[in-house]
């Protein structure tokens, strides 16, 4: 009888097996077809549907919905779902620039306006910070927006601008009467990621908007702490939202559709704190925010993105294509600390948001995860609180000390473990973090501390019979020395697939920032009162992205007629390389910090407004650095839809790259008994016609940098001037070489930085 059973359960499974091999799996596409300027009267559904008609068996058509999206104002194309072998099929047409699996993207995740204008005391006199003239639409593709925030309120702001043509999508929680004059519009994307309407209901497209461009609000805080008026860069700028992300993530396809329509709309500047895995970063041509913001561009839309939160290894920097502008987070002059007691008397400061119930005096049992663990953990996995280590009826009513040296586990879960096993409180010892992202942990006791703090505890524990302590609620410290900080969990360049186009581009506050977020309370969450905040403190390169944003929204009201390309060189050449002490802005590890882990500095968006040069990239310096990487000139014309245009003959690579008019300098490669030469073309922008500017060079002990004319004159109808800048690295250290050149005339003073690779 057995037998029979066995030879049924073998047959039954072959059968079941042959059955899923002779059905091939199905999965979402993105069909790229190129510019939307060569755009016929048969582009749109019907025809995208005809030439998928000729692919699928029309056995299937009924049963499969395989048209999901169409593009068809900013670029051409689609997304569908298709086999494997259709999709090669489909690579294969003439009109199709590339084919690729549709990719989920993740979402990288105030005192900051105030910190960054402190850097230039006496200059924002000069220009109202307001300039309710000129309207400027910023465009948020998140996870939403929920509007009935005050920082969405339109008190004081005009009619909505003619130029607008989006619209205010309504769903099952959201009216058009959501949309105001500040609000202009929000669209949604039905699908299982982002279902029903542009609600927000994580937060994370609330507190980018409202950081970009919020309405202030007096006496913002959370919970009682970084209390103060919450404020956008730019107060009086519109806000449309779209809806792109959930928590499952950012279909590739969605957020490509979000980009189309934002340009339909009449959006200026696009804002997108959302990127692939930096271990997941794919060809320009396969990935959506490098194709939808290439066509942006095109169009005289500018797209800021967050560089991702990979850091602070190298090569983690991500939406790193010259036509983006990346952003990298660093700290500002606040901090929250908190105040480990230990039952000898001593107390150490902790980082850390938490509203602890706990006083002094209110101290209980202090435990090393190690000491108690359950009976199959290891001892590494212990002292790291990793889920399933911990014996749950020794850790009850303690306070438990983690090791954070375990990189596959956060600091959060840990969190969670230990709270679920009824623990008192945690500290969390982190043995290589100087600077320390504070977790918000809620009423939950939680604290962290470096390897030095920790060191003092670990010893308490060990030397002490019953060792006891207690972690106090969270308080704000203003003022901070140093600040800013590159962040540590901060992407860093080189970009992989641009090492000779600087990246990150700048750095842009993105720890604990106050601003927005859906007034709720989240599961595992113990909110003070248990009542929910209207507003809420986060980190991440998310967070950095919209001051950027608003930055570059409040000098386009000043200077209309400026493209973003110059804005965007604006603030790059008058970005900071100083922190509030007078020193070089430093890492987390307390080193000074170099180009590719904070570009050409902190952003000063006032001394923006005036740079006095500005060094544009064009849409042609686009199209050369397509055909320097390689692609194929035809594909290129398909792009931009110029079918005359023709990639220049000749030359390295590497080294028409690293020349292409960009604002900051980067070579991959110089041979040490070589020379480079780069050129730039500078913009005289001042308010002066006639202007002479003189070079000064900053550069590495060893590396010879020579600057060619070393002095420019500008005159009426006379506002370009080019010059070369030469690098000799014969007596260089091999390595990054990182320094810069500047540009002064007696009052402005324009950095360019470089960042050379000697081999």
């Amino acid at each position: 009888m057995a037998s029979v059973l066995q030879l049924f359960y073998i047959q039954f499974s072959f059968i079941i097996i042959c059955c899923m091999a002779s059905k091939p799996s199905i999965q979402p596409y993105i069909v790229y077809m190129g510019s939307s300027s060569s755009l016929s009267a048969g582009d749109d559904d019907s025809s995208h549907l005809q030439l998928l008609s000729s692919l699928i068996p029309s056995e299937e058509e009924s049963e499969r919905r395989f048209l999901l999206t169409s593009y068809n104002h900013a670029l051409k194309g689609f997304s569908a779902m298709l086999t494997e072998t259709e999709a090669s099929v489909l690579s294969g047409h003439d009109e199709v620039v590339s084919i690729f699996p549709d990719p989920v993207l993740k979402l990288h995740t105030t005192r900051s306006w105030d910190f960054l204008e402190a850097a230039d005391s006496g200059f924002r006199s000069r220009y109202p910070y307001e300039q309710k003239s000129v309207d400027v639409i910023i465009g948020i593709i998140d996870t939403g927006i929920w509007p009935e925030s005050p920082s969405f309120s339109d008190h004081q702001i005009g009619k909505i601008p003619s130029k607008w043509k989006g619209v205010c999508m309504e769903g099952s929680d959201f009216n058009k009467s959501n949309c105001n004059r500040k609000l202009i519009g929000a669209r949604f994307y039905s699908n299982e990621a982002s279902p029903g309407s542009p609600r927000d209901f994580l937060g994370h497209g609330t507190h980018t908007a409202s950081t970009a461009g919020g309405a202030p609000v007096a006496n913002a805080n959370f919970y009682g702490l970084a209390r103060g008026t919450a404020r956008g860069g730019f107060p009086s700028a519109r806000i449309a939202t779209y809806k792109a992300c959930s928590e499952e993530g950012c279909p590739g396809s969605i957020i490509l559709k979000a980009i189309d329509d934002a340009v339909k709309d009449g959006v200026d500047i696009i804002s997108i704190s959302i990127g692939l895995s930096s271990i997941l970063q794919s060809d320009f041509l396969s990935d959506p925010i490098a194709i939808g913001a290439f066509h942006a561009d095109q169009k005289g839309v500018m797209v800021v993105c967050s560089g991702g939160n990979d850091g602070p290894d190298p090569y983690t920097i991500v939406n790193s294509a010259p036509w983006i502008f990346t952003v990298a987070a660093s700290t500002i002059d606040r901090a929250f600390q908190t105040t480990i007691v230990l039952g000898n008397g001593r107390s150490f400061k902790g980082t850390a948001i938490n509203f602890s119930p706990l006083t002094t005096g209110n101290e209980y049992p202090l435990a090393f995860g190690e000491s108690i663990a359950s009976s199959f953990a290891t001892a590494s996995d212990a002292r790291n609180c990793v889920p399933g280590s911990l014996d749950y009826t020794k850790v009850a009513g303690k306070m438990v000390v983690c090791m954070n040296d375990e990189a596959n586990v956060s600091r959060r879960i840990k969190k969670l473990v230990v709270e679920d096993a009824k623990a008192k409180g945690v500290i969390i010892i982190d043995p290589e973090e100087e600077e320390i992202t504070p977790l918000d942990s809620g009423t939950f006791p939680y604290a962290q501390v470096g390897a030095a703090i920790g060191s003092h505890i670990l010893h308490y524990i060990n030397s002490t019979k019953n060792p006891t302590a207690s972690v106090l609620a969270a308080t704000e410290m203003r003022g901070v020395r140093p600040a800013p900080v590159v962040a540590s969990f901060s992407s860093r360049g080189p970009g992989g697939l641009t090492e000779n186009i600087l990246k990150p581009d700048i750095t842009a506050p993105g720890v604990a920032i106050l601003a927005a977020i859906v007034p709720r309370i989240e599961a595992n969450y113990g909110a003070p009162g248990n009542k929910a905040s209207g507003f809420g403190i986060r980190s991440g390169t998310s967070m950095a992205c919209p001051h950027v944003t608003g930055a570059m929204a409040f000098i386009k009201s000043i200077h209309p007629n400026w493209t973003f390309s110059a804005i965007k060189s604006a603030l790059i050449t008058t970005a900071s390389s100083s922190n509030n002490m007078g020193k070089v802005v430093s890492n987390g590890t307390a080193s000074p910090a170099n180009p590719h882990e904070m570009g050409a500095g902190e952003m000063r968006p006032t001394k923006a407004a005036e740079p006095g040069l500005v060094i544009e990239t064009t849409t042609i310096d686009h199209l050369y650095f397509l055909c320097y990487k390689g692609y194929k000139q035809k594909t290129i014309r398909s792009l931009s839809s110029r079918a005359n245009f023709s990639c220049p003959k000749g030359g390295a690579a590497e080294e028409l790259i690293s020349s292409l008019n960009y604002p900051t300098i980067s070579i991959a490669s110089l041979a040490r008994n070589a020379t480079r030469k780069v050129k730039r073309v500078a913009t005289n922008v001042g308010s002066d016609a006639h202007a002479t500017y003189v070079a000064s060079v900053n550069a590495p002990r060893g590396l010879l940098v020579r600057v060619a004319p070393s002095k420019m004159v500008f005159r009426r109808g006379v506002d370009k001037a080019a010059f070369k800048v030469y690098f000799d690295a014969k007596r260089a250290p091999k390595g990054y070489n990182f320094g810069d050149v500047t540009w002064f005339d007696g009052s402005h003073l324009v950095r360019i930085v470089f960042a050379v690779n000697v081999d």
